[in-house]
């Protein structure tokens, strides 16, 4: 489900006249919508919205709407509810959903242990985008497909949000929810799924061999597709690191307590983990067990972790532990077992350099030279970095308003969203979803994004209320 253009005319003022003050969310994918969401629920005073994105449409993000048929999301529905106060909304959201409890009716009364395509989430967090709007007559909301190029400090404290398309819009507050980064200005809109770019139907009769970059859930999202549209050649998965998505358990393996105190120290941790994940299996449980229950500790043993062994992990241990945590649905990870035994799909480790639809270059490992790997097309699957040089983080970096994180991933943030300066936040600045991901693991996952925009709709209703009764 989409909507276009612009709704619910803006006013800079409310009915009596009294000025309200004006939230900017850059970015419409998830994170923005779920901002959204939050913003509507927890903001009890009027206020104004605006909605910035190149894309047109607001959908539950690129990567959710845009989802080719089939696709499913790799995280049960029992964790993947948009309300912090029901956990079980979006179980209650499908078995509201009639022709989607007649397709799946093995799971009634509740649908909590499934999992579900990406398009049914993208309509349930539009759903309840629309009903909380539904209930806020004192909020306006205009969506505008610009790019915004440049966020700047006004001297009266607020905002001055540029798009180059009319005058800049002055803001009291701005929420950064672009996922892994914005367009530079003139470029494309990112295809259906960000990374990567489509592979047209009548080019793969005569394809021997395609290479799909990267080894997570996407490159098995775009295998599938592959398969399932009658491709037969050759596919190679390249992957500087070689680790693909672990495996779900059947059914849901609830955190599990953990037996000491976990370390400080990353060597040690890795330690703890491998013994607490073969003592688990030995008594009969499982290791996902084990990792969910880490999870639940991780932020704050990252926090404590010094830079260098930060950038130890993200060198040599970040790919093992996404393949931990970002994790297949059984059927999809027995799928992809049997899919490189058959030979037609190889896992191969290398450094992809330059590529194009005619093939791509590689350094293999323990080789100093790099190798070409003809191929009638590269898709690049892999989820780069935010490029902090683009608009319009690179003008917050330059005006002192946010700074990297330390593994330069992105942006310095903390778990309510606030964008930091070292120890200090910027003052009704927000940063929700993986812009965060140096600062906060998991903070790609939608749990904590849920979290993260309610902990900052928290906040911003506290400014909200304050501004209000200043008049």
């Amino acid at each position: 489900m989409t909507i276009h253009g612009s709704f619910l005319p803006l006013a800079r003022f409310g009915s009596d006249g009294v000025s309200v003050p004006r939230i900017a969310i850059v970015g419409r994918g998830f994170s923005g919508l779920m901002t959204a969401i939050a913003l509507l629920r927890r903001v009890r005073t009027p206020f104004e919205l605006q909605l910035f994105d190149p894309h047109p449409d607001i959908s539950g993000g690129q990567a959710l709407a845009g989802a080719q048929l089939g696709e499913i999301l790799n995280s049960r529905v029992r964790d993947l509810s948009v309300a912090d106060d029901d956990v079980d909304d979006f179980d209650t959201w499908l078995r509201g959903n009639a022709s989607f409890r007649n397709a799946v009716s093995a799971a009634i009364p509740g649908f909590r242990q499934i999992f579900v395509p990406k398009g049914m989430f993208s309509d349930y967090a539009y759903q309840r985008f629309s009903d909380a709007l539904a209930l806020r007559h004192d909020v306006s909301i205009r969506v505008r497909s610009e790019l915004v190029l440049s966020i700047a400090r006004r001297g009266d404290g607020r905002f001055a949000v540029a798009t180059g398309e009319g005058p800049a819009q002055t803001c009291d507050i701005v929420v950064l929810a672009t996922g892994y980064g914005t367009m530079r200005a003139g470029s494309s809109p990112p295809p259906e799924m960000p990374g990567a770019r489509p592979v047209r139907a009548r080019r793969l009769a005569p394809c021997p061999h395609i290479v799909l970059l990267g080894t997570g859930v996407r490159v098995v999202d775009r295998l599938f597709q592959l398969r399932d549209g009658g491709y037969a050649g050759r596919i190679t998965l390249l992957s500087a690191h070689g680790f693909l998505p672990r495996s779900h358990t059947r059914f849901a393996a609830d955190p599990m307590e953990l037996e000491g105190e976990i370390p400080h120290r990353l060597p040690e941790i890795v330690r703890f983990l491998r013994q607490a994940c073969r003592t688990a299996e030995e008594n009969g449980q499982n290791w996902q067990s084990v990792m969910n229950a880490f999870r639940k500790q991780a932020r704050s043993l990252w926090r404590d972790l010094p830079a260098a062994e930060k950038r130890r992990f993200n060198r040599h241990l970040r790919a093992i532990y996404d393949s931990h945590r970002n994790r297949l649905p059984e059927p999809h990870y027995l799928r992809l077992m049997r899919e490189l035994s058959t030979g037609g799909t190889v896992l191969r480790k290398g450094w992809a350099g330059s590529f194009s639809d005619d093939g791509v270059t590689v350094r293999w490992p323990g080789e100093a030279r790099e190798d070409f790997v003809a191929a009638s097309t590269v898709i690049d699957c892999r989820c780069a970095a935010p490029d902090l040089t683009a608009p319009p983080l690179s003008a917050l970096l330059q005006d002192g308003l946010a700074m990297p994180d330390e593994l330069g991933l992105g942006l310095l943030v903390n778990a309510h969203g606030e964008v930091l300066v070292g120890d200090q936040a910027t003052a009704n600045l927000y940063a929700v979803g993986p812009l965060g991901l140096g600062s906060l693991p998991d903070i790609d996952l939608v749990p904590e994004i849920v979290s993260q925009a309610y902990a900052a709709a928290g906040l911003v209703a506290r400014t909200c209320t304050a501004l209000a009764s200043t008049g």
